[in-house]
């Protein structure tokens, strides 16, 4: 049949899901399994229904249909930052474009949305409410109440690392931060550093906690001392790991090694041994953490420690999309990988 067919006025009307299911030879409600997820339907009636849309042009009517489930078929992706750091930050366009990606296989549109301010978060959750089917949160800090909120309104969520202090409450799926913090701190030691130091990532956050634990894990493994001189703070930042390098010199000028706990800060340390005249690796290893673009644009290109990016955003919206579905809270760590270049 053609995609549209004419009225009694002579204007074209949109094709049903009556005229699918007679191109198809199914029944509607075959057609609206199919719709809705094709649970309950054979390959040949999920073939026959699939061929006969592409050959009607049937579209969704998203308005009508959310009136029938109650949903809007669309998740919101929170960052809980200011809106600097997503343009500062890589990793948070990489997971974007990945959620992005997942969720249009499945039809569903995807909401940026920020909330580095209280202002935003309180005018994000009024919208949320009501407006999407699920949220897909990043960067939660200790402390913050997004998660709590999402969970309190029964507002399905899924969090990009583990948030602190929720418990079994909310799922997430996070890189083993850990893990990788110790493939990198082995991997300097192996190559005979002693005095390895460490910036670490924000101690309100899951990552910045799990990467220190291996830190100061492996370190003891490893039969070194956990001198909190080497330790220094950071906030996954640049600027910030620029400024963590100029005071780690000064508190241990004889350091032959850093862990950094992000590739953006890593950037920022590199710039500053390279203002105090160390070179890399010679006088200096450098290791990161993310393997975003930040590590290749880097000079010398860092080794650092891979985190899935594509896996992790393809579980966040399978894990978000079986939750909504009524599924419980789930948890999900991936592992990491090392990654060899030219800084260490």
């Amino acid at each position: 049949m053609s995609r549209t067919e004419q009225n009694g006025a002579g204007r074209r009307r949109p094709p049903t899901i009556h005229d699918v299911a007679r191109e198809a030879g199914v029944s509607r409600g075959t057609v609206s399994r199919v719709l809705n997820g094709g649970h309950n339907v054979s390959p040949a009636a999920l073939e026959a229904v699939q061929s006969a849309i592409r050959r009607t042009g049937y579209t969704v009517n998203r308005h009508a249909r959310s009136l029938i489930t109650g949903r809007s078929d669309s998740v919101a992706f929170l960052l809980t930052e200011p809106q600097e750091r997503f343009f500062e930050d890589p990793n948070f366009n990489v997971l974007l474009r990945g959620c992005t990606a997942a969720l249009a296989a499945h039809d569903i549109p995807l909401l940026l949305m920020i909330a580095g301010t209280e202002a935003e978060r309180r005018r994000n959750m009024r919208y949320i409410a009501g407006h999407v089917d699920g949220v897909l949160l990043v960067s939660s800090h200790s402390g913050d109440p997004v998660a709590a909120q999402l969970h309190e309104a029964g507002v399905p969520l899924v969090a990009c690392g583990k948030p602190l202090g929720q418990g079994s409450r909310v799922s997430y799926v996070a890189a083993d931060d850990r893990n990788g913090a110790r493939d990198m701190v082995r991997f300097l030691h192996g190559s005979g550093r002693r005095r390895i130091a460490t910036v670490t990532g924000p101690l309100d956050t899951p990552g910045g906690v799990d990467r220190l634990a291996g830190y100061r894990e492996t370190l003891t493994e490893c039969g070194l001392p956990v001198d909190e001189a080497l330790i220094v703070p950071g906030d996954y930042s640049r600027a910030g790991g620029e400024a963590a390098a100029a005071l780690l010199l000064e508190r241990a000028p004889d350091v032959d090694a850093v862990f950094v706990a992000s590739d953006l800060m890593a950037q920022g340390v590199l710039s500053a041994l390279e203002r105090a005249g160390r070179r890399v690796p010679q006088d200096v290893a450098v290791g990161g953490f993310d393997d975003s673009p930040a590590a290749l644009s880097a000079r010398p290109e860092l080794t650092t420690v891979r985190q899935p990016w594509d896996r992790i955003s393809a579980e966040m919206v399978r894990v978000l999309l079986a939750q909504i579905g009524g599924e419980d809270p789930a948890a999900v760590i991936l592992p990491t990988e090392l990654v060899r270049r030219d800084s260490a």
